[in-house]
């Protein structure tokens, strides 16, 4: 009887032994399972999260791609239009960007100047415009006409004051250029010069550099009416009457400080300082010349991303088109 009630209790006692190792079993296979779970979902996470990742840097290498296998081409070109001042630059830009000889690039375009050439802009004949700023009219006719534009400043340019280069007089005051221009001052003698007649040469109104004029020098002050020979053509009229009016010292004249000293056009020429201020990249870019003004380059709102002007616009305001406008001579607008 006592042998068969320990084997009773050994049969217990097995069985719930068995019952724990099982229970155990069964929760050490339960626990493997939650890790095997959780490790599986962090995997799943993981790689979810490198497929979104994969598919962000695809679509952003497509991009650049995309960018990096535009060409511009004698075909795809966009048309260029502005002023007299700034063709060398558009020159540049073609020449570069086509790889073309630079005579070439310059015969292939025509440069209607300022005003007209906004008139291109508008009914399409050009695409882009490095271009002075125009007359107030031609703002108004844009906006008359529903014409919608972006205009950024691409370079910085100066109005500056020539003379013969045997006139003694080195530099007027912002006042004293006012008087000449309204006929408060007549003889080189109330400026410091020689007992002669101030010659004024003044630019057509539609002109970039008599918009400069207007709104940097005279600030509505009103100009004196001028004889028809001292209003010339065009720029190279300007330098030319300068240069050689009456035979004597006593012209003075205006004109972009670009097309003065970059484009040679004032050889032989004495370029003023303005109270004192010479003109040059330094006092340009800093303001302490006081006759500053933009260059713009110029496309219609409507021109569709990925379009060449588009591309073209972008080029010319980013990094290697401000170098290469640097390098052309003019003063860049953006960077340091």
């Amino acid at each position: 009887m006592k042998h068969f009630n320990k084997l009773i209790a050994f049969s217990l006692a097995a069985v719930m032994l068995v019952s724990a190792g099982c229970n155990k079993k069964e929760d050490k296979t339960k626990e493997t399972e939650e890790e095997t779970s959780a490790v599986e979902t962090e995997t799943e996470v993981e790689e979810t999260e490198t497929s979104e990742t994969t598919e962000e840097t695809t679509v952003e290498t497509t991009e650049v791609t995309e960018e990096a296998l535009f060409e511009f081409t004698t075909k795809n070109f966009p048309t260029i239009d502005g002023s007299t001042s700034t063709k060398p630059m558009a020159t540049a830009i073609k020449s570069l960007l086509l790889g073309i000889d630079r005579e070439d690039a310059d015969q292939s375009m025509e440069f209607h100047k300022t005003s007209k050439s906004f008139e291109y802009l508008m009914d399409g004949s050009a695409d882009i415009l490095v271009v002075a700023q125009p007359s107030a009219e031609v703002f108004d006719k844009m906006d008359e006409e529903g014409f919608e534009y972006e205009m950024e400043p691409f370079a910085l340019e100066a109005l500056v004051f020539v003379c013969n280069a045997d006139n003694p007089v080195d530099s007027l005051t912002h006042e004293q250029i006012v008087d000449i221009y309204t006929g408060k001052i007549t003889n080189w003698k109330e400026v410091g010069g020689n007992d002669e007649p101030i010659a004024a040469i003044q630019r057509n109104h539609s002109s970039g550099s008599q918009v400069m004029m207007d709104n940097l020098v005279m600030q509505g002050e009103e100009m004196m009416e001028a004889d028809t020979e001292l209003i010339p053509a065009d720029m190279g009229e300007l330098i030319e009457v300068v240069e050689g009016f009456d035979n004597s010292a006593s012209a003075l004249g205006y004109t972009p400080y670009y097309y003065a000293t970059s484009m040679g056009m004032a050889a032989g020429l004495k370029i003023l300082k303005v109270n004192d201020v010479e003109p040059n990249n330094d006092t340009i870019k800093s303001g302490e010349y006081p006759f500053v003004n933009p260059y713009y380059v110029v496309i219609s709102a409507n021109a569709e991303d990925g379009s060449p002007e588009r591309r073209l616009y972008n080029w010319i305001l980013g990094p290697d088109g401000q170098k290469l406008t640097e390098m052309e001579g003019y003063v860049p607008a953006k960077g340091e």
